[in-house]
């Protein structure tokens, strides 16, 4: 297949300009515009709508598509999104797919049909399997979720190398059995777990993996049979802010404390985790990075439709806090000395 308009010109005997000229409908002598169009077809070429687009002004925004507009990872990196792209002179149309597939590929149309310039996708785990099938003619870059390379740009945490180093945090303040809670729709997810497990398995320890449901019912259902286990785990990783809130409440309604009765860490770093007893130990993502640099390599694609996909890798930051302990060191719940509730008293988000 082709990769550029140099290589029709050259099928088609004519120059670049040529080419560029019939493909913007731009007047062309007939025999010529059919042999343009002819190596088109024989090549394979398709032309970069999006960045001729951008070019002469017939359209100024970005589509940023995510999984869950509940999750306040998503919303930090909607307001970088947003803050590059205002400042580049370009709006954004924000649409929420609550990891439905459907959904998302119904989205996805509706941006087409708006001729946007490009999209920043945060893409549903079975769009995650099919990616290298999505015909779109827009630039796409995805973040959060990684697809084969080769496929799209994409900006992602080093999900695995994160989820490692809660364990073996967890394990080193003297936690034996883990349990590690990951969403059952998230790519991101399934490579949290295999990180999670290849620790475990590499510092001995019993831990166990568990598939967490997207709604709320299902998840809640799923921890709470956890918590009422008589061999119920020292420790508990959750895989991101919204089901750290969801174990939270579940062990309220239990009526355990953090980390007197259950040491946790999760992924995000929230405003409130930090009141929770003596604050929960998080890994916290670069989020403004993740959308800027998003936002910056649809901006290069645009510019350089020939060059290759590439994937950026983040590292996370590792912040040790009060709810690691393990419940067999923890003389008392650590709200007690620190005057602070087990809990947060406002209500989750999306409540």
């Amino acid at each position: 297949m082709a990769t550029g308009i140099k290589d029709v010109a050259a099928v088609a005997g004519v120059s670049p300009a040529t080419v560029s000229r019939v493909l913007a409908g731009k007047p062309v002598d007939p025999a010529m515009a059919d042999r343009v169009l002819a190596a088109v077809k024989a090549t394979g070429y398709r032309p970069n709508l999006a960045a001729r687009r951008l070019r002469s002004r017939h359209t100024n925004t970005i589509g940023l598509v995510v999984a869950d507009i509940r999750n306040p990872f998503f919303t930090a990196v909607s307001r970088a999104v947003e803050s590059l792209a205002a400042a580049r002179g370009l709006r954004v149309i924000l649409c929420n797919t609550d990891e439905d597939p459907a959904r998302e590929a119904t989205y996805l149309e509706h941006l087409h049909e708006e001729r946007v310039t490009g999209v920043i996708l945060a893409p549903s785990r079975q769009r995650v399997a099919t990616a290298e099938r999505l015909n779109l003619d827009y630039p796409v870059v995805l973040i959060d979720r990684t697809v084969p390379e080769g496929t799209f740009d994409c900006v992602v945490l080093d999900n695995a190398r994160m989820a490692e180093m809660l364990v073996e945090h967890l394990h080193a303040q003297g936690n034996l059995r883990i349990a590690g809670l990951f969403g059952a729709d998230s790519s991101t997810g399934v490579e949290r777990r295999e990180g999670f497990l290849r620790a475990a398995q590499r510092l001995g320890l019993p831990a166990e993996a568990l598939a967490i449901p997207h709604n709320a019912d299902g998840a809640e259902a799923v921890i709470t049979a956890l918590l009422a286990r008589p061999d119920r785990p020292d420790a508990i990783v959750a895989s991101n802010g919204v089901m750290l809130l969801n174990v939270l409440r579940c062990l309220r309604e239990a009526g355990l404390d953090v980390p007197a009765d259950m040491a946790l860490a999760g992924f995000d770093n929230n405003a409130w985790m930090e009141f929770v007893g003596g604050g929960l130990t998080v890994i916290e993502q670069p989020v403004d990075e993740i959308g800027r640099t998003a936002m910056t390599m649809l901006l290069d694609r645009l510019d350089h439709p020939e060059v290759p996909p590439r994937k950026v890798v983040l590292p996370g930051r590792l912040i040790a806090r009060g709810s690691s302990v393990s419940p067999a060191s923890a003389i008392a719940p650590a709200s007690a000395s620190s005057g602070t509730p087990a809990f947060p008293l406002s209500p989750a988000p999306g409540d």
